[in-house]
Order: structure tokens, then sequence, then C-alpha cells
């Protein structure tokens, strides 16, 4: 859909730059901004590379092992059908550091793996369990502390400052989180007392 609605958005701008006899101007916004568009992804994939290489490292050493035995207790809460060591935590933790860290696309990959293990313990293959919409609630609304590739697109964007922002994105990301985790167990609290009665 939203594909469509890209395409629908770009020949729309077409048409308007034709009919105001502006097309000029359109071809070479398209060209400065293709331009501009490589420049930023080649700085984000230095960043994406350089922490996705740490997180690996920090895998291999057993860091992230010994992470998630710290926060086993809160995996516990959050995730209580997933058995202990069950490799779907382990998957959850990296996850959940790497959006800590800020790693944006870059954490994609292990939600992945995450969502893949979760739905190896999903009873109803069709139906997102309480564990896994636990999750998207999490890998959406993380706690960043360290928002790398919003400070890398404010520097590419010619920012005095680009790091001023992260006091700001440590009370957003902490109340969405707060706020996310707190309705999802709401609400997997009101859909198993629905099942209960019902029976």
């Amino acid at each position: 859909m939203m594909n469509y609605i890209w395409f629908g958005m770009l020949v729309l701008g077409f048409i308007t730059g034709i009919i105001n006899g502006r097309i000029d101007e359109v071809t070479n916004a398209i060209i400065v901004s293709s331009g501009d568009a490589i420049k930023l992804c080649i700085n984000l994939l230095g960043i994406m590379c350089l922490w996705s290489g740490l997180m690996k490292i920090a895998e291999k050493s057993g860091l992230i092992r010994n992470i998630a035995s710290l926060v086993k207790p809160l995996i516990s809460y959050l995730f209580p059908s997933v058995p202990k060591n069950n490799p779907a935590a382990g998957a959850i933790v990296m996850n959940m550091v790497a959006n800590i860290l800020g790693l944006g696309n870059a954490a994609t990959p292990l939600g992945l793996k995450a969502m893949e293990e979760l739905q190896k313990l999903n009873p109803k293959e069709h139906t997102a369990s309480n564990d896994i919409s636990m999750f998207l609630i999490l890998n959406t609304a993380s706690l960043q502390l360290i928002p790398t590739s919003l400070i890398a697109i404010r520097a590419q964007a010619g920012s005095a400052n680009p790091v001023e922002i992260i006091s700001c994105v440590w009370i957003a990301s902490a109340f969405a989180a707060i706020i996310g985790i707190i309705s999802a167990k709401f609400f997997s609290k009101t859909s198993r007392s629905r099942r209960v009665s019902r029976r």
C-alpha cells in the first residue's frame, strides 16, 4: 500500500511541476536529493557496521549472556511464557540491547531472530501471542540511551550540536516504553479474563 502512496505522490509532484512551469526545479531537486540520500546512507552504514561488529563481539565474548542473566527477572516478567535458558530469551536481550544503543535498522536482524524464536513457542500459528505483542511494543518503543542513527542524521545535516537531543530522546523513549508495557499487560490480562469467563 505504501508503495502506491509514494508512487502517487511522486507522480503528483511531477504533474504539479509541469502545470506550474517549474519542472526544472523538480528535476534539480531530484538530483540533489538523490546525492544527499547516498551520502546519508554511507554515513549511517559506517555507524551500523561499527555497532553491529561490537554486538557480535559482545555475543562471542559472553557479554550478552551475562547481561541476559542480569535481566532474567525482567525478561521473566515481560515474557512469562518463555522458558528459562530458551534461545528466545537471548535473542530478545540482544535486540533490546541493540535498540537501547540506538542501532536503528541494524537491530532489525536481531529482532527477526527473536521473533522467529518466539513464534516457535506460539501455540497458535496464525495469531500473535502475548509475548510476541510485548516484544513488538518493546522493539518499537524502546528506551534509547545512545540514539546513534539520529545523531548521525543531525551531524550530516550540519547541526552545530548533534547530541543535544539525547535528554529529550531519553524522556520520550522511556515514557513510550513504560506506557507500552503497561498497555500490553493490561490487554493481555483482559483477554485472559474474557477467555476464562467464556468457559
